[in-house]
């Protein structure tokens, strides 16, 4: 099945990916279940999208339905004018711990500025096919981030969790997943850049949590979300903003950090 639609007219249609899902089909593995597979048997060869997300990120993804839309969206995220927002549930850790994979952005009582921009320059990680990593002299290919630190928590281990809006302001492969990584604040569930071992459990948030002895966390998938894009209509010229809802794990996670975090 196609995903839920979140916006459609004559020219644009957008869905709300879920976290797994690939964008486009998988080089090595054919078979694998994509979008635009599902999405070019169901409505057309025609329809094209115009961008992609990593496949454990859910959220917005923009397809057009003609060449002239194509071609005009997709210079937007070429220009860099498509406004992308993102949000992430980060595991922040202390500042020793963080020191091992950069500390860029932690001041001096370890805790996230409430906003910050990461400027370094990615590229693929040679050692590591499939993973990208920074390059901090030559090398790598520019790009930006900017964040807002929305909320902080702690749970009742110590461990500290950072809600974090994130605005690429460039669209490289893992950009926001490693940015977060190198700030010194990875997001929660990432099997690539963040810390092995580290789930959020309502055990870990609820004094006297009386639960199934076979816990399961309370996000058990990368904790980032495409939240919102937008861009100039291809026919209107006017700007068009896309929403997709925040995934009900998400929604869970959030009101008990906020119900039972310290």
């Amino acid at each position: 099945m196609l995903p839920p639609i979140l916006h459609e007219d004559d020219v644009l249609i957008a869905f709300d990916k879920p976290s797994g899902l690939l964008i486009a089909p998988d080089r090595w593995d054919k078979a694998r279940a994509n979008l635009m597979t599902e999405v070019h048997a169901r409505l057309g060869e025609h329809v094209a999208n115009v961008h992609r997300l990593d496949a454990d990120t859910s959220g917005v993804v923009l397809c057009t339905k003609d060449k002239v839309a194509l071609d005009f969206v997709s210079g937007q995220f070429q220009s860099k004018t498509a406004q992308k927002t993102y949000h992430a549930l980060c595991y922040v850790p202390p500042v020793d711990e963080a020191m091992k994979v950069g500390r860029t952005q932690r001041d001096e009582s370890g805790l996230l500025p409430a906003e910050f921009t990461v400027d370094l320059a990615l590229g693929e990680d040679e050692a590591q096919p499939g993973r990208m990593r920074v390059f901090k002299r030559r090398g790598g290919k520019a790009c930006e981030t900017r964040f807002r630190t929305l909320e902080r928590f702690h749970d009742r281990t110590g461990r500290a969790y950072a809600w974090v809006e994130c605005r690429p302001l460039t669209g490289r492969t893992h950009q926001l997943r490693v940015h977060l990584a190198a700030a010194g604040a990875p997001i929660l569930g990432d099997p690539f850049y963040g810390v092995p071992g580290i789930e959020l459990r309502l055990s870990d948030l609820k004094r006297g949590y009386k639960g199934r002895d076979d816990e399961r966390p309370l996000i058990a998938r990368l904790a980032l979300h495409a939240s919102e894009l937008t861009v100039n209509h291809p026919v209107t010229r006017l700007p068009v903003t896309i929403t997709a809802p925040l995934p009900r794990e998400f929604e869970v996670a959030l009101k008990n950090l906020r119900r039972h975090g310290v």
